[in-house]
């Protein structure tokens, strides 16, 4: 187990969008060497004062580059601590240093927070032998062992609980985009499907009336026409957001009061829309859920059902529930699905999200029924 962690560990990435340089950056170490001028000049018991100082205000920079080279970063500043111990232990001196150089903890966090697995392996065991270094050259006492060792691992630490919530909330907005794109697909084929039976309508229609009423045909035409364009258009804007992860750009949706829109009395079938009761206050989740259904059964109705010559569209409210029923009186298609498409499991998924049932089948009289019920809680 500890190998297949450590292999893990080691095929880490870098954390996802390391910012660049930034303005604290300069900041820090503009007050770490403040800090560190300070110490040097005013602190009374600095052994070597001008090479702990140099050394501590040279370092310092570093911190620049503590995201973007993270292990390079902490190779130069626990190298120039050991060289700086291995100095003092050959002199014969101990406590060389200032207490301003507890800045390289940082470096030990940035190492964690935003470095590959490979970085964070390597740059922990140079932090660990600088520390094993310190140790044998410079034994003061198991307290600040302990102590020091502690504020190592808290430091990685840090970075580690950083890197976690920063990785658990960019998965989060990939699930909640990728969640987008599904919605986006489905309202693709939901607009889509119900143009080109549109279209197709208005083709057969010409073709129809063309012998007897050619204005009519050309009519028709520009029906075909508008209604191409507007697909045309709705399919790159939306493919292009499922391509390239571009922003979609959200514009109202329609709503129970444009189910009137899809009324009409020829060609045929003739499509009729009765709204019955208190439907205004509708959350918009669900005023857009009923169009979309109706409009996905509407569709599906002109595409299946055999010379249907009528289509009912009743949105009605009462009784603690919200009830949509299409009809249609067309000779059923053997291969219309009862259960099954892209458009009825769209229905149903809509239906369950919002805490109501759907049921679509044949009815007793002949023709296609699709039953829709939400609960009035939903409402504001």
């Amino acid at each position: 187990m500890f190998t297949t962690g450590l292999r893990s560990l080691w095929a880490e990435p870098r954390a996802a969008d390391t910012p660049e340089r930034m303005w604290l950056d300069r900041v820090l170490v503009g007050v770490v060497m403040v800090a560190a001028l300070l110490e040097g000049t005013l602190r009374e018991d600095v052994t070597w004062r001008p090479v702990v100082t140099v050394v501590t205000v040279g370092l310092a920079p570093v911190l620049l580059w503590r995201r973007t080279r993270p292990l390079v970063c902490v190779v130069v500043g626990f190298g120039a601590g050991m060289a700086l111990g291995l100095a003092s232990w050959l002199g014969g001196t101990s406590g060389v240093g200032l207490n301003t150089m507890i800045y390289i903890l940082v470096l030990v966090y940035s190492l964690v927070r935003w470095g590959s697995g490979r970085q964070i392996v390597i740059g922990l065991l140079v932090v660990a032998v600088a520390a094993g270094f310190s140790i044998t050259t410079d034994y003061t006492g198991p307290a600040e062992l302990f102590g020091g060792l502690a504020v190592l691992a808290a430091a990685a630490a840090i970075g580690a609980a950083f890197r976690y919530r920063a990785e658990s909330r960019r998965r989060a907005l990939d699930q909640v985009r990728s969640q987008e794109r599904v919605g986006l697909a489905r309202e693709l084929h939901d607009s889509v499907a119900h143009h080109v039976s549109a279209i197709t309508l208005q083709a057969q229609a010409g073709m129809t009336m063309a012998a007897k009423r050619p204005e009519a045909a050309l009519e028709a035409l520009a029906i075909i026409v508008g209604e191409a364009s507007r697909t045309l258009a709705e399919m790159r804007a939306m493919v292009r957001v499922l391509r390239d992860g571009a922003p979609a750009e959200y514009g109202p949706q329609p709503g129970v009061a444009d189910l009137m829109l899809l009324a009409r009395r020829e060609p045929d079938p003739v499509v009729d829309v009765e709204l019955a009761g208190d439907l205004a206050g509708l959350r918009p989740q669900v005023d857009a859920a009923v169009y979309r259904m109706a409009q996905e059964a509407l569709t599906n109705a002109l595409r299946h059902a055999r010379n249907a010559s009528r289509v009912e569209i009743r949105v009605v409210e009462g009784a603690g529930r919200l009830r949509l029923r299409v009809t249609d009186d067309g000779q059923i298609d053997p291969a219309r699905p009862a259960t099954h498409g892209f458009g009825l499991l769209g229905m149903t998924e809509r239906v369950q999200l919002l805490g109501g049932t759907l049921r679509a089948g044949p009815t007793p009289e002949g023709g296609w029924a699709v039953d829709a019920e939400l609960p009035m809680e939903l409402y504001l």
